[in-house]
């Protein structure tokens, strides 16, 4: 069995998913087919007439959401090394809902005071949203953008059952290949629970990812190169399927942008980008996970308003802006505080359990 190295903290892909988390706001205000649709309730006329280079552009941005996919695999499996399955599951709850529910609440306000872009749930469809789960409850998403969190509980749970039998080596390459399996039998099985369970339109993205950090951590082999070849086979598929739905950008575009991410990600596995120790990436880091949350429909409700009013490139900017510095306040003042109560709560609950 290979030997795990050390290495510093990989302050490369706090800058990575920034940048990905800006590639998904831009398409959502620029690039999608929603705001290219005629007479649209966000630009109210295509927004390729309106800012046509920055259309062209930002119509690929969408593969931020499989960016984060193959990053979350990678730290998932960094994060959980050596730790319990209790102090996995805590470290999860106040990493996922702080923020989330003040997004939920924010995006409620936003929509309620705003409308014409989207219709305010009602009041217990937003409650249900506060426990992550609603898709699974077949409620609609207060934004539209918390489908991929669907997508990460279902990998967390699978997740769970490795870090429950301790992780190793040999167990993540089990997990990996097992998951392959079963994502790749989902689709013909007909089975909804299997399709459910193995999540076959993301699950080849956190296996690159999971594929990954065992090079970082034990260094490169045949067996991974394998997997990780195998998850980038199956996954441009999906890119393939992706873009088709989206009907802005073509597959060879993608799967360009997606190879070129995975070179960078293997440079990272591999040790190359450890000498990139600036911190200001880790704050840039910490405003990702709000930033996400927060700006699709807050920020298309907000060009609505101000579209007749305000330059598009400069309320593009603006926005974006606006919702980074919001990104940042939702870290320190809600993330920060939100998660020491939740922990101690959770860990005084384990205790107590513990002892009955």
């Amino acid at each position: 069995m290979p030997t795990a190295r050390g290495r510093p903290r990989l302050y490369v892909l706090d800058g990575i998913r920034l940048a990905a988390a800006l590639m998904v706001v831009l398409h959502h205000y620029v690039g999608t087919r929603r705001v290219n649709e005629p007479g649209n309730p966000v630009w109210d006329r295509p927004v390729s007439e309106i800012v046509p280079t920055w259309f062209r552009l930002t119509s690929f941005g969408w593969i931020g959401v499989e960016i984060f996919f193959v990053i979350s695999g990678f730290v998932i499996c960094m994060s959980c090394w050596g730790r319990t399955p209790r102090q996995f599951f805590v470290s999860r709850v106040i990493r996922l809902y702080p923020a989330y529910w003040f997004a939920v609440f924010f995006t409620t306000a936003v929509v309620t005071l705003l409308p014409g872009v989207w219709e305010r749930l009602p009041v217990r469809e937003v409650l249900l949203n506060l426990t992550m789960l609603q898709q699974g409850s077949g409620v609609p998403h207060v934004d539209l953008v918390y489908w991929t969190l669907w997508s990460e509980l279902r990998f967390y749970l699978l997740f769970m059952v490795v870090v429950a039998v301790g992780l190793t080596y040999r167990r993540v390459v089990v997990f990996c290949c097992v998951w392959g399996a079963a994502a790749m039998l989902a689709p013909v099985s007909e089975f909804p629970l299997l399709v459910l369970v193995a999540n076959p339109t993301g699950a080849w993205f956190f296996i690159a990812g999971l594929a990954l950090y065992l090079m970082y951590r034990f260094g490169q082999d045949l067996l991974l190169w394998g997997i990780l070849g195998m998850a980038y086979l199956m996954g441009q598929l999906e890119l393939g399927e992706r873009a088709a739905y989206e009907q802005v950008s073509s597959w060879r575009g993608a799967v360009l942008i997606y190879t070129a991410f995975l070179l960078v990600m293997v440079a990272v596995a591999l040790g190359y980008t450890d000498r990139v120790r600036w911190r200001w990436l880790v704050t840039a880091g910490c405003l990702t996970y709000p930033l996400y949350l927060t700006h699709y429909a807050a920020g298309t409700a907000l060009i609505a308003r101000l579209r007749d009013v305000v330059d598009p490139r400069l309320l593009v900017v603006g926005l974006i802006a606006g919702f980074l510095v919001l990104s940042w306040g939702v870290h320190r003042w809600v993330e920060r505080p939100v998660g020491r109560v939740v922990k101690r709560g959770l860990d005084a609950s384990f205790a107590r359990v513990r002892g009955v």
